[in-house]
């Protein structure tokens, strides 16, 4: 086969799933010259598992993606059926948006965006080789001959590696939703020192709405007294597509027990490691055996559709057993199966041989997002892809790399566990993973990342005036909730709050700590005039959690005067005879930018930290 140029870019992006748009956008609308290839102009921003954008903790990812310039959060805001905040029972900090989307049309938007974005050329062709010359990246290889020369590559290449959908004892190379995979990148990957592994994932069955019995199900509507997922838009449908919840019962696990044996999960024809937080009915049949019951939610994939997702129920097992299973489900007696649930088992590889900017260690330019670096979830992907891409713009702008701290985002924490602790299986985002989660809300993305997002030139013009817009408000409210009010003026409304009447005067952000909403102070007392709801939810959170918000940056600084030790990149670990060998080996390889990185290392203890910082003070 004759090679032959393709043209001279500044950068490549390889996929272009959730990781892939955002590394692409952020490269193109930062100047650069940049191409996008995909395998299938079809699977652009393709949701090939659940129809929603958010959830726990990855409605906060959402929020940042959004505050530094990216356009998940745009895109799910417009192709909303439906929106809920998730763990409205809990603290704020644990409390998530979750948008069901129209799957198709999020697809389209995205597309429409992508080709619309000046400096982004698409092409639907399959990447096999990164060429270099050893030393740093110098273009892509496609599967027939053409070369894309370029200074900087992204690879977001989702599951498609080597993929194989499973089924029984059905088995096929293939990508999610019967998409081609793509065979022959990853032996390039290896060429070039990447540590490879095998991740698996799955689906459930997407069932005909005509053949589900919906008067016999419990109605999940959404809200609409709630902000979108996008700092630039200000509200939500009026009307939304509601979801369903039933129940897995008895019958069902007696039907998912006899049939184990045909199981790739438990045949061995599965080799590849799955999620932990989101296994697969037979798993949790197994797993939890205590259970009498799952919880399922039924989701439209569309409002074009009559296709709906059973959240809840992935598997592998065969067809034959999948009918029998959904079918002792209440509601789905006699449901009709569209497309039927698969596992899928992909090549990854080891997060730990990435730089915090999400660089390969081994070979310069070449930045890696997404499920690639053996993560699950669009958002995690989406976070990845805009990090990425923004990196790999900085670098050839001659700027610093981008990193988001832990106390800044849970982009941070997501970014700084894959290349300091690495991940045996699919790494999931949750709340508990972020030590300072209730420094990192979904209402204040912006106020903690829109800054660094315009540093790094991706925030427009419109978005900075608006957070602009949003301090000014914050500041002025911020002041006027500390006015004090006389103790006959406060008595009335503490009183129905079941509160004694004060001695002195007290502050409305006195009232807001003893737990009286926001909204009742601002009407009784005609206060805080001029002020978007938006920003009075931030004032009211802010004021509510005052205390341990204060708690919480003493942690941070202190925490901080580790991250500001920074350890020389050629640093000698293997020569300290004073360090275990577990964390000589572990450091060495890892090679952490400071000691806050270094400890936060699996097997580098308090005592090795203490004998580095002996060390480095030498």
């Amino acid at each position: 086969m004759n090679n032959f140029t393709e043209g001279q870019f500044d950068a490549v992006v390889i996929g272009a799933g959730h990781a892939g748009v955002e590394a692409a956008l952020s490269l193109a609308r930062t100047g650069f010259k940049t191409v996008m290839l995909t395998l299938n102009l079809d699977s652009i921003a393709f949701m090939a598992c659940n129809p929603s954008i958010g959830g726990t903790a990855k409605g906060q990812i959402v929020r940042e993606i959004d505050a530094l310039g990216g356009e998940m959060g745009v895109a799910a805001d417009n192709a909303l059926l439906q929106i809920r905040t998730l763990n409205k029972g809990k603290g704020a900090a644990v409390q998530s948006l979750r948008g069901q989307e129209d799957k198709n049309l999020y697809h389209t938007l995205m597309k429409k965006t992508l080709e619309n974005t000046p400096n982004l050329k698409i092409v639907q062709g399959e990447a096999t080789e990164i060429l270099t010359d050893g030393k740093k990246v110098l273009g892509v290889k496609t599967a027939v001959g053409g070369i894309f020369y370029c200074k900087t590559v992204v690879i977001a290449t989702g599951v498609y590696l080597n993929g194989s959908v499973i089924a029984g004892e059905w088995k096929r190379s293939s990508g999610p939703n019967g998409f081609a995979p793509a065979n022959e990148l990853t032996a390039s990957l290896i060429s070039l020192g990447f540590n490879v592994r095998r991740f698996k994932t799955g689906t459930p069955a997407r069932i005909d709405k005509r053949t589900i019995d919906f008067s016999v199900l419990e109605v999940q509507d959404g809200e609409t007294d709630l902000f979108p997922f996008s700092y630039l838009h200000d509200g939500v449908p009026e009307k939304q597509t509601p979801c369903y919840l039933t129940y897995t019962n008895e019958k069902t696990h007696e039907i998912i027990r006899e049939n184990l044996h045909r199981s790739p999960l438990y045949s061995g024809m599965i080799k590849g490691t799955g999620p932990r937080y989101c296994p697969s009915i037979e798993d949790k049949v197994v797993r939890f055996a205590d259970k009498d019951r799952h919880q399922l939610f039924l989701e439209p994939e569309g409002a074009d559709t009559n296709e709906i997702y059973v959240q809840g129920m992935s598997t592998s097992l065969p067809h034959d057993v999948q009918k029998a299973m959904y079918r002792t489900v209440k509601g789905l007696e006699n449901c009709e199966i569209m497309r039927y649930a698969y596992a899928i088992e992909y090549d990854c590889i080891d997060s730990l041989d990435l730089y915090p900017s999400l660089e390969f260690k081994k070979i310069e330019g070449i930045f890696t997002a997404g499920q690639i670096n053996g993560t699950s979830g669009y958002e995690e992907a989406a976070a990845q892809g805009l990090i990425a891409g923004l990196n790999a713009s900085l670098k050839m702008r001659n700027m610093p790399p981008l990193v988001i701290p832990r106390d800044k985002g849970y982009i941070g924490v997501l970014i700084d566990d894959l290349v300091t602790k690495g991940t045996n299986e699919p790494y999931r985002m949750m709340t508990s993973r972020a030590e300072h989660r209730i420094v990192l809300r979904q209402d204040d993305a912006d106020f903690r990342l829109t800054e660094i997002g315009r540093a790094a030139g991706l925030v427009s013009d419109e978005r900075y005036e608006r957070l602009l817009r949003r301090k000014e408000e914050y500041e002025l409210a911020t002041k006027e909730l500390q006015t004090a009010i006389k103790p006959s003026e406060s008595e009335g409304i503490l009183s129905e709050f079941g509160f004694n009447r004060a001695q002195g005067g007290v502050a409305f952000a006195d009232l807001i700590r003893r737990g009286i909403p926001l909204k009742v102070i601002k009407e009784r007392f005609n206060i805080l005039k001029g002020v978007s709801d938006r920003t009075l939810e931030t004032v009211e959170l802010d004021a509510k959690y005052s205390g341990y918000l204060e708690k919480e940056k003493e942690q941070i600084e202190r925490a901080k005067k580790l991250e500001e030790k920074l350890i020389p990149e050629d640093f000698d670990y293997l020569s300290i005879k004073g360090l275990r060998i577990e964390a000589r080996q572990k450091l060495d390889k890892i090679r952490p930018k400071n000691l806050g990185q270094a400890g936060r290392i699996s097997g580098v203890s308090p005592a090795d930290i203490a004998v580095l910082m002996v060390c480095l003070k030498k």
